[in-house]
């Protein structure tokens, strides 16, 4: 997935890493590890498409190196991402993090490929814009590609943080093929979807993050230029589908207050291009009972109000919804968590019920379940309406070196 063209990021990482050993200080501590995963998923329904399958077997594996040296204050991380799945487009390989990172009194550089989040509320993502969704990992968006970029951040003790983005580089999202689930009626190629901007992928894209904290209040305002990491789609009447990536200006505020067990959430950001502009908000709470019956266990309840301007074209399905979930953390030795939820749509009948739970089996294993389970989905709902036969439970082994 990686194009050749920004093999010159790769080359330039290592040529600042070396500049930075050769230096006086050569002491280096260096970490290694790998993560193996198998992964089984299984979609119980009759398919909606000719040619999709039921069964997903797959494997992955998680290299992860870092060396830090000038007493830490130099360093260079690396982690990659393989997969093999019987999806074709699900079989794929990514850098999620190769960079150079520098840190003097109050600021840090980092150059290379790296993963950036932004965001506090649990059902959806608004605010999370600088890399690119792997698609074919998850349904909910988490998982992400590596982003080339120059990250310079400044930290301030009295008007808080800024983080400074450069992002010379836009990379495609990959949509499932003919054989998976959770796909539209035609197979999108990504080499087909293009772009508004004549620079395409080499458009250089902007960001700005400010973040800073008074009392119980967590606040950050970001704002995005340039190359939009969804594509902007248009459903024809042919069932064919038309789509390409809009230049856009994005707007992003989080808030969360902290007041005791409650922790208020809100995410909104307004997005502005030639071709739509459009207002998003999730905004909600989660209160957490403690220690319940001195057990150790942790209960959390969640509820989330999501709108979203674009109705039935917003990509996730999510224009008028509530979620409603719990979170459960036993606090125990391995680890044992669980989240249940499910998003109502207040007017229409869909419903999607989510489950997912991790349990360390020992200290290098560890297993993981997630279910996504379509209920009622209305014939209106233009996105959702392709997948309401795709629930689907996953069950993952984890085995850490």
């Amino acid at each position: 997935m990686i194009n050749n063209k920004y093999s010159i990021v790769v080359i330039l990482c290592f040529f600042l890493a070396w500049e930075g050993l050769s230096q006086e200080d050569k002491q280096v501590v260096q970490d290694f590890q790998v993560e193996l995963e198998a992964e089984y998923r299984y979609f119980a329904e009759t398919p909606s498409f000719d040619s999709q399958k039921d069964h997903f077997p797959s494997f992955a594996i998680r290299p992860e190196y870092s060396a830090t040296w000038n007493n830490g204050y130099e360093a260079l991380n690396f982690q990659g991402f393989f997969r093999l799945d019987v999806d074709e487009e699900r079989t794929h390989w990514d850098i999620r993090e190769l960079y150079y990172q520098k840190t003097k009194n109050n600021w840090d550089l980092s150059i290379g490929f790296k993963k950036i989040y932004w965001g506090v509320t649990e059902s959806n993502h608004l605010v999370d814009v600088i890399n690119q969704t792997d698609a074919v990992e998850s349904f909910d968006g988490e998982k992400k590609l590596g982003q080339p970029m120059v990250q310079f951040s400044l930290n301030t003790k009295n008007i808080g943080s800024f983080d400074f983005f450069y992002l010379p580089y836009h990379r495609k999202r990959v949509f499932p093929d003919k054989k998976s689930r959770l796909r539209f009626p035609m197979v999108i190629d990504k080499k087909d979807l293009g772009y508004e901007s004549g620079a395409e992928e080499w458009h250089q894209d902007f960001a700005i993050r400010w973040k800073h904290y008074f009392g119980i209040f967590d606040i950050g305002l970001s704002h995005f230029y340039g190359t939009g990491r969804e594509p902007l789609f248009t459903f024809l009447e042919s069932g064919n589908i038309n789509a390409f990536y809009p230049i856009i200006n994005q707007t992003g505020l989080e808030l969360q207050i902290t007041h005791d067990a409650f922790l208020w959430k809100l995410e909104s950001i307004y997005r502005k291009a030639n071709t739509q502009d459009f207002l998003a908000v999730t905004a909600g709470l989660e209160y957490t009972f403690g220690n319940i019956k001195s057990s150790g266990i942790d209960l959390g309840i969640l509820g989330e109000y999501l709108y979203d301007e674009r109705d039935e074209l917003a990509l996730s399905g999510l224009q008028n919804d509530v979620f409603l979930g719990s979170r459960i953390a036993f606090n125990d030795v391995q680890s044992t968590q669980i989240l249940v939820g499910g998003i109502f749509d207040l007017g229409k009948s869909s419903r999607i019920f989510s489950l997912e739970a991790s349990r360390r089996l020992s200290e290098s294993w560890k297993m993981e379940v997630e279910g996504r389970f379509f209920n009622s989905i209305d014939n209106r709902e233009l996105i959702l309406l392709n997948f309401q036969n795709d629930s689907f439970l996953r069950l993952t082994l984890f085995k850490y070196f």
